[in-house]
Order: C-alpha cells, then sequence, then structure tokens
C-alpha cells in the first residue's frame, strides 16, 4: 500500500487533488493511504510552499496547483 499525503489547509483544490490521488489509484488498482495535512507547520516543514502538495512514500512530488490524472498515475506506479 502506498502512503500519500495532500498538503494544503483544507482548500477546494486541496479536496480535488485528494480525490484525483484516489481516483488514479481505483484505475491503476493500486491500494493507497490517502492522509490530508492541514497544519500549517507540518505543511512548511515538509517543504510544502505552494498547496496543494502531495508526498508519495515520504518523497514530495507536487506543489502548487491541480495536478495532471497523468503525472498522479505516473507517481503512484513509480
Amino acid at each position: 500500500m502506498k502512503s500519500v499525503k495532500v498538503y494544503g489547509p483544507g482548500c477546494k483544490r486541496c479536496e480535488t487533488t485528494a480525490t484525483m490521488v484516489k481516483e488514479a489509484a481505483e484505475k491503476l488498482g493500486i491500494a493507497v493511504d490517502v492522509e490530508k495535512v492541514t497544519d500549517p507547520k507540518a505543511i512548511a516543514l515538509a517543504g510544502v510552499m505552494s498547496t496543494p502538495g502531495i508526498a508519495i512514500d515520504g518523497k514530495l512530488v507536487h506543489t502548487g496547483g491541480l495536478p495532471e490524472a497523468a503525472k498522479i498515475e505516473g507517481w503512484l506506479r513509480a
């Protein structure tokens, strides 16, 4: 199972990003545990300067704006 963290204050873009990750994982048949991180200190400590941010298995792969669905699938496959 892949561990995915979505960093952001809980805004609409952050919610959409979490949904996109879940949908991509379901499409690929990959089990994921999606955690939403909303604490500003935790977001900063993760190195996220622009939200939403995405970390997969501890590696920060995206910050700022909605990611493309194809990119999410690539990150999950890696």
